[in-house]
């Protein structure tokens, strides 16, 4: 079976009509999110809408958390709590209700699938690189456990960085975001996971990026939610 992992969409409807649009043609079976549908972008409920109608699994991400509990911006920086009071004034009440019933977290097959981390999923911990990847393989008993949250693709073992997934050790993939990469990569970043040959591959790929910003320019969210959109960052 070939799944497609997406995360990190973050209202942004060019960036998720796209990233399906290629899935599309990659001959996959399944789509699974793992969260942060909403937050930062200006299609909230167009992307929660579309995510209910293409993903048969959807974990939820820290920014789905603080529309339940708008206490937990606390935590966020200034525009991120900012984009997630002026989301909450945009979401239907079916939406808001549907992201309540989202879990934490998804095993099956020996594949867990989490927002942020296998470590105590709700504290929303972020694995950065290498380091933090090898202290989280002890969270979790599967081989693999796929990951989005810090927008940034990786693949990690106990070794370290790695380039591929074997069915002989741990492993930890970052399949990256959809609508806010982070990597100094503006093309949006997604992954296809195949349980049958046991591999992984990064996908990545422009999209309407302009139209995207431009929604954002046009609300009264932080204008730098927009311009950072084309420095990947």
């Amino acid at each position: 079976m070939r799944i497609a992992i997406i995360s990190d969409i973050h209202s942004n409807i060019e960036a998720l009509t796209k990233s399906m649009e290629l899935i599309d043609t990659l001959s996959v079976h399944e789509i699974i999110c793992l969260g942060d549908i909403i937050g930062y972008g200006a299609n909230p409920n167009e992307c929660i809408d579309l995510v209910r109608q293409r993903c048969s699994i959807v974990i939820k991400g820290n920014h789905e958390d603080a529309a339940e509990n708008i206490l937990m911006t606390e935590h966020f920086t200034d525009d991120a709590r900012a984009a997630i009071h002026w989301t909450r004034t945009q979401l239907s009440e079916k939406n808001l209700e549907y992201l309540h019933t989202l879990p934490l977290s998804h095993s099956r097959n020996n594949l867990l699938f989490v927002h942020a981390s296998p470590c105590q999923p709700a504290d929303w911990n972020y694995i950065l690189d290498e380091n933090d990847a090898v202290e989280a393989l002890h969270c979790y008993s599967e081989l693999i456990c796929c990951i989005g949250h810090t927008h940034i693709p990786l693949i990690c073992s106990s070794r370290g960085r790695i380039q591929r997934i074997t069915r002989e050790e741990q492993a930890i993939i970052n399949v990256g975001s959809i609508g806010q990469p982070r990597d100094r990569n503006i093309d949006l970043s997604f992954g296809v996971f195949d349980t049958d040959q046991w591999t992984y591959e990064n996908i990545r790929s422009p999209y309407d990026m302009e139209t995207a910003a431009r929604k954002i320019l046009n609300t009264t969210l932080p204008q730098r939610l927009g311009l950072r959109l084309f420095m990947g960052v």
